[in-house]
Parts: C-alpha cells; sequence; structure tokens
C-alpha cells in the first residue's frame, strides 16, 4: 500500500512551516509493515497548491492521500473533519495574491473526511502526541488543497493541522486558520509532529484495508 502525505513550504516570510519540515522527517522514518510513503511539498498559492496535490496524485498513484498543514492557533494535532467550499486568503499567498472569499469552484459546499477523524486522534494519542478532532478547516490553503482532495479524487484522504512549531523562536505566521485566535506555543517538536504522522499513517493503511475493495 502507497500513502501521498504531504506538506506546504514556508510563506508569509517564515523560514519553515512546520507541516513540511514534519513530512520531511516523516520520510526518514522507517515505514509500517506493507506501507510505503510517498511526499510531495506543496507550493503556498492559490493558482498551484491544488494542481501540484493533483499532480503528485497522478505521480504516486497512492492508495490514500494525508495531506498535512500548519495552525499557529492550535497547539495540539487535529485531524479535519471537513473541508468547506470556500477560499479566503486574508494575507498575500507566496505569490502575492490576496482572495477575497468565495466558493473555491463549483460543487458540494463540504466533504467529510473519507478516514475517519476519531480514528486518528485515537492513533496519534496513542503514539504520545495530543490529538483531538476539528470541525473547521479554516479557509485558506490548508482547506482549499483539502476540498480539492475530496472533489477531485475518490481516494481515501485526510487533512491533518499540526501546531506551527519551530526549530527556534516562535511562528510569526500561521494563524490564518483560526483567525482572531492568539497565535499558541506549543509544547510539541518536530519530531513529536513527525512521530503523529507516522501513527496517522498507520491507522489510514488500517482503515484503507479493511474498505470492501
Amino acid at each position: 500500500m502507497k500513502i501521498l502525505v504531504t506538506g506546504f513550504e514556508p510563506f508569509g516570510g517564515e523560514t519553515e512551516n512546520a507541516s513540511g519540515v514534519a513530512v520531511d522527517i516523516l520520510r526518514e522514518l522507517a515505514p509500517s509493515d506493507g506501507v510505503r510513503i510517498a511526499t510531495a511539498i506543496l507550493p503556498v498559492t492559490w493558482s498551484g497548491a491544488g494542481a501540484a496535490l493533483l499532480r503528485a496524485v497522478e505521480e504516486h498513484r497512492p492508495d490514500a492521500v494525508v495531506a498535512v498543514g500548519e495552525a499557529g492557533g492550535r497547539a495540539a494535532v487535529t485531524p479535519e473533519r471537513w473541508a468547506k467550499n470556500l477560499g479566503h486568503g486574508r494575507i498575500p499567498d507566496n505569490d502575492g495574491a490576496i482572495r477575497d472569499a468565495a466558493p473555491l469552484a463549483e460543487g458540494p459546499e463540504r466533504f467529510e473526511s473519507r478516514i475517519d477523524p476519531i480514528a486518528l486522534v485515537r492513533a496519534i494519542k496513542d503514539a504520545g502526541v495530543p490529538a483531538e478532532v476539528s470541525d473547521d478547516a479554516g479557509a485558506f490553503l490548508c482547506n482549499a488543497v483539502f476540498w480539492t482532495t475530496l472533489h477531485r479524487t475518490d481516494l481515501p484522504a485526510a487533512f491533518i493541522h499540526v501546531p506551527a512549531v519551530r526549530a527556534r523562536g516562535s511562528a510569526g505566521i500561521g494563524a490564518e486558520t483560526d483567525p482572531g485566535h492568539a497565535p499558541v506555543n506549543s509544547a510539541l517538536s518536530s519530531d513529536d509532529l513527525a512521530d503523529a504522522l507516522a501513527a496517522a499513517v498507520h491507522a489510514v493503511a488500517l482503515e484503507s484495508r479493511s474498505r470492501p475493495s
């Protein structure tokens, strides 16, 4: 079984994006039995993020997708339950584009995750990392990638937000998922986030194998 795991490049003048760093570390970890991991780092642009995700799906032909992004207002790892058909860029993307709130494309108002977020939370907690289900993926590019994955593919797919941890100092960006919330300095490390993703990948593999063929 092959699972595609994606993160994002840095944005907003930052030199790191916790999702991309965790995905890079995950690539070096020993995979679960019978699971191959493919990875991709997506651009933080409205014109490129969804397209890059679909290209990665076409290139790797995975059996499932776990997309990952950072949320600066959260201290725990948060698998998302819903992707909504709304894009809103309150800050410029890496092309300098700001997007007014509008539907992402013609289609349903929202999609539900095809991987049970409660199962992901259970697996992540079992790995010793705090986690909780989120019912709001925001309206920035994390949500857009999740919605695109569910709208444009029929693959089992999940989205996981991780805290915006940094190797040094604190994130100055990353609160787009939860506007109005103060930035949170999580006690987690990048290695903790990678361990959480490894546990989630294992849970995704178990759930995908149990689906009727």
